[in-house]
């Protein structure tokens, strides 16, 4: 029984750190949201000493502070964040990219890329924005699988939560993403070729579109943080 603990204890920090993490990246927990340590504790119905080793992991990836005997509070992402954040994104991707392309991928292998892409249109198509969101993570999410560089892969997901959590926030505040859909295809066509330089070039000015229209939001509704 004795060894079973250390186990058990581990499986719910697991547990509660998953739990807050998901509250944070869906901004039902929004920037600045503050809350003790006990009732977050009480709320996920579980001890504080998972949940206080949860909050010091997600201090340590920037989505947290921990404020001795007041808990904790969300962090907000400013625009220099963001924009310093999809320059690294931007320049990693299109990494993965290269890397990809070099390797001159068949279409069986490309195939989790087009069916992210089928399904950002299918959700386009019913008006599900949380849809193609989830779709449009996936494409990303698997062109850095795909390039099969593990370290570049760890590198991409150390940025990829406040990414996410400003991409959610913003969602419904940009113009509906037809253009996404339409550059990811044309990826797609650079990959199948293996096109190097045409796969990176795509790549990249699909991210800094995208990075222009985030920062565009924080400018035109003249937000400090998000």
């Amino acid at each position: 029984m004795k060894a079973a603990q250390p186990q058990a204890s581990a499986s719910m920090m697991e547990l509660a750190y998953q739990q807050m993490r998901r509250l944070i990246l869906d901004n039902v927990w929004p920037p600045g949201h503050q809350a003790l340590e006990q009732e977050v504790a009480l709320n996920l119905g579980m001890s504080r000493t998972p949940v206080r080793e949860a909050l010091i992991r997600l201090a340590n990836e920037g989505l947290v502070e921990v404020i001795p005997r007041h808990g904790m509070k969300v962090l907000a992402v400013s625009p220099t964040d963001m924009r310093e954040i999809y320059e690294i994104l931007t320049a990693l991707e299109s990494m993965a990219a290269e890397l990809l392309a070099r390797q001159a991928p068949d279409a069986k292998r490309l195939q989790p890329l087009v069916q992210a892409t089928d399904a950002m249109d299918a959700a386009l198509a019913r008006d599900d924005l949380e849809a193609w969101a989830a779709a449009d993570e996936k494409f990303h999410f698997d062109l850095i699988e795909l390039s099969g560089n593990r370290q570049l892969k760890q590198t991409v997901l150390n940025y990829w939560d406040r990414a996410h959590r400003a991409r959610m926030f913003s969602l419904r505040l940009r113009p509906k993403p037809v253009t996404s859909t339409q550059e990811h295809r044309e990826l797609l066509e650079r990959l199948l070729a293996g096109d190097v330089d045409g796969a990176v070039l795509v790549n990249r000015n699909h991210r800094q579109r995208a990075n222009r229209e985030l920062l565009a939001i924080f400018e035109r509704f003249r937000l400090q943080t998000m």
